[in-house]
């Protein structure tokens, strides 16, 4: 597996648009929905394997369709917003056979995250996507909401970093497109 600083997030919407129609067509729907949640929320993918069903149809008929997760890693509880993914994942979790949501076909737990990592991978392979890995779903989230934003402090919080800084690089806002974008700034010059 390559480690959390080889792996980059996905910039460009024709690659996510490729990675899951890869993930349908060459892997599963299981998958393909691990994708979508990872890339909508920023969990770790630990955390979202730990993710049971009931969770998920719970939130039908709820207003606000709300995640509570307690995050593995920081011991942190998070609550996640997921509306803009509910119905793509309630559909799917209604065919879930198994108290995990991302089920293993070998046994009641759900899959490792090397067999997750394995799958993204596959699906990598066909989309011709580079550098993925399990951190690739939460980077893609913190690039295109940083994108979206432009507010680093929430996305710091979001993601539980000490420092505005490890945020940049962890979601990829490199020296080289901070220089492309002060290239086309002048304060002297409206654009």
């Amino acid at each position: 597996m390559k480690s959390e600083k080889d792996v980059q997030p996905i910039r460009n919407q024709q690659q996510l648009d490729d990675m899951k129609w890869a993930l349908k067509r060459h892997c599963s729907e299981r998958d393909y929905i691990l994708f979508i949640l990872g890339c909508e929320t920023g969990l770790r993918v630990g955390d979202l394997l730990r993710l049971p069903t009931h969770q998920i149809l719970a939130l039908k008929g709820k207003q606000n369709k709300i995640l509570r997760v307690k995050e593995g890693k920081t011991q942190k509880i998070r609550d996640i917003y997921i509306a803009n993914c509910f119905q793509e994942v309630y559909e799917y979790a209604k065919n879930v056979q198994n108290a995990c949501l991302f089920p293993s076909r070998k046994g009641d737990n759900p899959i490792t995250p090397t067999q997750a990592y394995r799958q993204l991978n596959k699906a990598a392979e066909y989309a011709g996507v580079e550098h993925v890995g399990n951190h690739t779903l939460r980077k893609t989230f913190g690039y295109w909401f940083y994108k979206s934003t432009k507010d680093i402090a929430m996305l710091q919080r979001i993601l539980h970093h000490a420092h505005p800084s490890v945020t940049l690089r962890y979601i990829g806002i490199t020296e080289e497109e901070t220089n492309n974008v002060l290239k086309s700034f002048s304060v002297f010059k409206q654009i």
